[in-house]
Parts: structure tokens; sequence; C-alpha cells
């Protein structure tokens, strides 16, 4: 009766073990090379104290020399990572209707400013990607520029009475400021003056949703695994108050302009101006879209150019070339102009070499459509399967980059990134699924960079860190601690 007993106790767990390991031969099955996974994560366990570009660079560098892919799990799910640029481009571009969905968790019903651009799928991604597109142009950036101009004269300002004759600060709440009022001005048409008022609503609920996510590492890949048990629980991607304020500015606004017939050469602006041509835009969807223009924006270029002085400061050589270029510039045009910031072309090179080595999304990600037989290979990716394109991991590949750990603008003289696969830089993501708000971003990151170099100069102090460490809290690419840097007048 006891072993009877002992028999009965030890076959569900028999049976599970049995059955995990079925789970976790699917690649070996499938004659794919696969990172060996450890039970219950998977190959993600070192995610709650190592940030996702750091996991993803050591799995790479693992497995780079098994092919142009390799398998992977994320708890008992396989997903398939691509390395190959050639394989990348089929997938961002050629073969694109076989990937259109990034597999982004989001929660329309409890949690509408979740379904935005970024994250929505299908045609109805489609449809507003249609929509929006028109307020990305080059004159629609023209158009915006005076707005963000401003916002960078106030920030001279304030860097002049801050520092004075010289002080060390922690350079990445400098740049949060500067994109927290760029884009209260540009998107919403609101002062955030952040500058002045650093506890600010918008500077604070920003900070919290890029710095302080509701949900862990694993959770958040979980969401994304899993997004219809996410959904039927009623899980949240956002705060709920964060959530909550951003949608009441957007409702109070557009309500307000759509009153007095107020106009501002801003995104929203533009929404309203949409929506009045006939365009079917929901509250939802305008709250939705002008929130992760302001999610984007802030994070993004904020990160970009803390990221980009840091590496200046410790490169004073070429700090001094991006200087001249943007004292060039600004003498030739008479000022900040669009013209000025279109012709600051070795700045530029600076931030797309900051962009290779911190991209912002460390990992692209892919979601199969349908069944996907993968060129010159017996494997087939099943629909529904999760892609991963290490970014991070890309960009740091030495057969790409020689000394790729090494800041070096001249990678991106034109000359030189005309010699290279598409897909060897891919910090925006690619194809039509690629960053619609790039020229923004960039042009953000100009006027920041710009009016820092023209006044200032940048170097390190004891306390900068080295070596830069990432934060494991976020899946965007964030300093662990603050980055602090001296900045004196010139």
């Amino acid at each position: 009766m006891s072993a009877l007993l002992l028999i009965l106790a030890l076959t569900p767990l028999l049976l599970a073990i049995i059955y995990i390991k079925q789970k976790y031969t699917y690649w070996a099955r499938r004659n794919v090379p696969f990172l060996k996974p450890r039970f219950p994560y998977g190959n993600f366990h070192a995610l709650d104290r190592k940030s996702i570009a750091d996991v993803s660079r050591e799995a790479y560098e693992q497995m780079k020399d098994f092919g142009s892919f390799y398998g992977a799990y994320f708890f008992l799910q396989p997903l398939i990572t691509i390395t190959d640029p050639d394989l990348i481009k089929l997938v961002f571009i050629k073969d694109f209707n076989f990937f259109p969905d990034r597999g982004m968790y989001f929660n329309e019903r409890d949690d509408p400013l979740s379904a935005h651009m970024f994250a929505i799928e299908g045609n109805k991604w489609r449809s507003l990607r249609q929509r929006l597109s028109p307020t990305f142009t080059s004159g629609k950036m023209k158009m915006m520029f005076p707005t963000l101009a401003a916002v960078g004269e106030n920030f001279s300002e304030f860097l002049i009475e801050e520092i004075g004759g010289g002080k060390v600060v922690e350079v990445k709440d400098f740049m949060a400021k500067l994109t927290t009022d760029i884009i209260g001005s540009c998107a919403f048409g609101i002062e955030c003056n952040s500058f002045k008022d650093p506890q600010g609503r918008f500077r604070q609920f920003g900070k919290k949703v890029f710095e302080t996510p509701p949900h862990g590492s694993l959770v958040r890949l979980a969401l994304k695994s899993f997004p219809d048990i996410a959904r039927r629980l009623r899980i949240k991607a956002l705060h709920e108050d964060a959530s909550q304020f951003f949608y009441d500015v957007v409702r109070d606004t557009v309500n307000y302009r759509e009153k007095s017939g107020v106009e501002r050469k801003d995104f929203l602006s533009l929404l309203i101006d949409m929506k009045k041509d006939g365009v079917d835009f929901t509250m939802d969807e305008i709250a939705a879209n002008s929130f992760i223009f302001f999610g984007a924006g802030f994070e993004t270029s904020s990160s970009n150019q803390t990221f980009c002085l840091y590496e200046l400061a410790r490169h004073p050589d070429y700090q001094e070339k991006a200087r001249q270029n943007v004292l060039d510039a600004l003498r030739k045009h008479g000022g900040m102009t669009y013209e000025a910031a279109c012709d600051m072309q070795y700045l530029d090179q600076c931030i797309n070499e900051t962009l290779r080595l911190y991209p912002s999304v460390p990992v692209l990600e892919r979601r199969a459509f349908q069944d996907y037989k993968i060129p010159g290979h017996d494997v087939v990716i099943p629909k529904g399967m999760k892609i991963n394109v290490p970014a991070f991991a890309i960009h740091r590949d030495e057969r790409f980059y020689p000394d790729p750990d090494v800041f070096n603008p001249d990678r991106f003289h034109p000359a030189e990134a005309a010699k290279r696969h598409i897909c060897t830089f891919i910090p925006f993501g690619e194809g039509p699924r690629i960053c619609i708000g790039l020229r923004f971003g960039m042009m953000q990151s100009r006027v920041g960079l710009a009016t820092i170099l023209s006044k200032f100069r940048i170097s390190t102090c004891s306390e900068t860190p080295n070596p830069l460490e990432y934060s494991s809290k976020t899946s965007v690419l964030i300093p662990k601690e603050g980055l602090w840097l001296r900045v004196d007048p010139l």
C-alpha cells in the first residue's frame, strides 16, 4: 500500500519532468543550434540582475559562430534569434508580410495608452501608420523647429545660470529635462518648464514610466509571451496614475482647442487637423499616440545625448571637432535654424556612433504571422513564434566594426557608412516598421548637443562611471546609476 501511494505521488512529478525535457528538445529535434536552457526561465534567468543588452550580447558571442540563427527558450517557449544581416533584411524588409508585428503586449480595453502605434498589430497598425506618416515629413519637422529651438534657448540659459564657472552635473537628468520640455511643447503645446520646476508632473511621470516600470524584466517578457492570458487577467502595461495623467492632459487639451479654435504648430494639432479632415481618430487613439510620441522622444533622445556627451568627454579630440562643426553651421546660417541643424554632418556622425554603441532598444522583436521557411535551410519558423534581433550585440561585432567597443565617429562618414550592410546598423529598426519619429529624434539630439557644445566643454571627473553599467530594470538602455560629467563654460 505504501509503495502504491509513493508511485501515485511521484507519477505527476515524473510526468512533469518528461514534459519539460520534451519542451526543451524543440530545437535539438530540428537540428538547430541552441542555447542550453535552465528551468524555469529558459535562457533568461539572468535578467533580474543584468540588462537585456548584456544578456543578449553574451548569448550572441557564445553562438555567433554557429550560423545565421540560433534557438533559445523563454520559460518553456521556444524562440529564435537571427544574427545574419541578410536574414535580418529578409525579416525586416523583403519578407516583411511574414513578420509584420512586434509581439509587444498591449491592453486596449483596460490600458488604452498601451495601444499605440509601436505596439498594435495587423490592419489596425497599417491603417494608423499610413495616417500618421505625413506628420513626420521634413516639412512638418521644419514647421515644428521654432518651438524646438525656443526650448533649446531656454536650456542654454538654464545651463549658464546653473553651471556658472564650472560644475560636476548628473547629465542624464539635465538631458531628460530638455527632452521633457521639447516633447511637452512639440507634442502637447504645454510649457513643462522642467528647468525651473524639476518636480513638474511631466518630468515625474516621464521618469516613472521609463525608470521604474510597473513590472520587472521577466514579467514584461511573460506579458509578451502570453498576451491573451494577461489580457484576460486585465494586467496593465503602464502605471495607472501615469497613464491617467497623460490621458487627461490629451483629452483636456484637445477639447480646449476644438472649442476655442486655438492652433499650434505641434504634433497634437496635426492629429486634431487630421480628425477635422475626416480621419477616424478616437480619443483613445489620439491619447495613445501622443503618449508614445512623448515616451519615445523623451527617453531615447535624452539617453542618446547623455551617452554621446559621455563619449565626447572621454575623447576631447572628437569633442573639439564636433564643436567646430556646430560653430561653423551656426555662423553659416545665422544661429540655430532648421538649416543649421541639418548642416552638422560631423555631429551627426557622433550621434550615429553613439546609437551604434548604445541603441535605445537593445533587442528588436518580431513575431511570425505565418509559417516561414528560412531560405537555404530546412528550418521553419512557425506561426506565432517570437524572433529576436540583438541590435546591441550586432553593433558591437568586430566582423562589422573593428575595435567595436571603441567610440569612433569616422565610422559614419558617408563614404564609410555606404560600405556596410544596411542591417548592421539598426538603432531604429528597419523596413516598414522602422521608427516613425527618427527624424524628430535626430533633430532633438542635434539641438541639445549643439546647444551644449557651442557654449561648454565637457570632461570626465572622479564620479564618471568607468566601465559604464546598464540598468536591469528597464527594457531600454539607460545607465545603471547617474552619469556624472564636469561641464565648464568655454
